[in-house]
């Protein structure tokens, strides 16, 4: 018993060394998809080309072999809205609102905590988080107070905004993830291409969309994305599909996030598809130590995105998330927005530590710091929407 429980350690230990790699030396030599040449080989050269033809494919392709379909259907959506106390000393007001989703007698519920400025006549942009961890760090009445979500820093800077938690669509654990969202569609757990659990954060993320549409105190046409780590995956497939977000937040997402996966450095996809098999589509499992046979990167997510801005981040002390993947898979989707005559601002290499490329279309920093959301990534984040929606600070 001894000698088998010395083996299986031994295995494990192998398994991780296998599976992660911090030294750029040892980078493989990789060839990336080309984003602007189709499945049949012919080069994208036009906007139109590109929307008509190679966008629906790159989104297929990420749909069939990563994150899985995300179904579009069901009966009917019923919002709830309660209005709460006024916080931050009058300058913020609280709304709860409850999403209720039904199809096939079967129904989830997603709780949307907002928070919007008092005393503001127009509709105001938001910014949503999608909320991986506890949700004390999105305390409405501010008596616990997180920079993971600081919204004070947010609504003293003229938006709203707004959070709803991963559990509610999916739980964040491998033998209970089909709990809610997936029981409106047991099909797709059926499906080696079914949606999992970032697919139902994404869908979830969709439903708070539908909300934003209907609210009159917020400007739908500026609503911002926010995901960290896992939620940065999730970010990133949601605006890739939903094309009403108006900007895309992807901080230290990492691999099967911002990353590109064929660097093979830090997160691997086996290591990601061991730890946590029930974030993306059987398919996937595939190219565990095979990213080369992958027919897209994500460069090719971030793409997908365009003509939409997006903001990738990463920490110094998180090597784990690739942040020198993560630049260049920025880098490598900038000729796709070049076909809208969008002209990326991003330098040859990555920047310095805690030096922000804000105003651009692809925008980026590299905190110093740990894997984490903080203070100093919101403020940026707020520059960029600023930027982007030209409002002057």
């Amino acid at each position: 018993m001894k000698n088998l429980l010395l083996l299986l350690a031994l295995v494990v230990l192998l398994t991780e060394a296998r599976a992660q790699n911090y030294d750029e030396s040892k980078v493989p030599p990789y060839t990336l998809p080309d984003v602007l040449k189709t499945t049949g080989r012919k080069k994208v050269k036009s906007e139109k080309t590109w929307e008509n033809v190679r966008r629906p494919e790159i989104r297929k392709l990420f749909e069939d072999n990563i994150y899985g379909q995300t179904p579009t259907r069901f009966d009917s959506i019923r919002y709830v809205v309660s209005e709460g106390q006024s916080v931050m000393e009058g300058r913020a007001k609280h709304r709860e609102v409850l999403i209720e989703v039904f199809r096939q007698g079967k129904q989830v519920k997603i709780d949307l905590v907002l928070l919007l400025p008092s005393n503001v006549e127009k509709p105001v942009p938001v910014f949503v988080l999608i909320n991986n961890r506890g949700k004390e760090n999105t305390d409405p009445s501010r008596k616990i107070k997180s920079d993971f979500w600081p919204a004070e820093m947010v609504i003293d800077s003229g938006y709203a905004v707004a959070a709803f938690h991963v559990s509610d669509l999916a739980p964040d654990n491998k033998d209970t993830y089909s709990n809610c969202v997936l029981q409106l569609y047991p099909e797709q757990l059926a499906a080696d291409n079914g949606m999992r659990a970032i697919g139902a954060w994404a869908w979830g993320a969709s439903r708070v969309m539908d909300y934003f549409g209907t609210d009159t105190d917020i400007d739908a046409k500026k609503v911002v994305v926010v995901g960290h780590s896992r939620g940065g995956k999730a970010s990133l497939w949601a605006a890739a599909q939903d094309r009403r977000f108006a900007i895309c937040v992807t901080n230290c997402s990492g691999n099967t996030g911002a990353a590109l996966a064929r660097r093979q450095f830090g997160e691997r996809i086996s290591r990601i598809n061991t730890t946590f098999p029930h974030w993306f589509n059987n398919n996937y499992k595939k190219y565990n130590d095979r990213e080369n046979a992958l027919p897209v990167d994500q460069h090719m997510l971030i793409a997908l995105v365009a003509p939409r801005p997006v903001y990738a981040t990463n920490a110094s002390k998180d090597l784990w998330a690739d942040p020198k993947g993560t630049f260049l898979s920025l880098k490598n989707a900038e000729r796709v927005y070049g076909l809208y005559e969008m002209r990326s601002a991003l330098p040859a290499d990555p920047p310095g530590i805690n030096e922000p490329i804000i105003r651009s279309p692809l925008a980026y920093h590299n905190r110093e710091g740990e894997h984490n959301l903080t203070a100093y990534d919101w403020g940026n984040f707020i520059h960029f929407a600023n930027y982007h929606f030209k409002i002057s600070k």
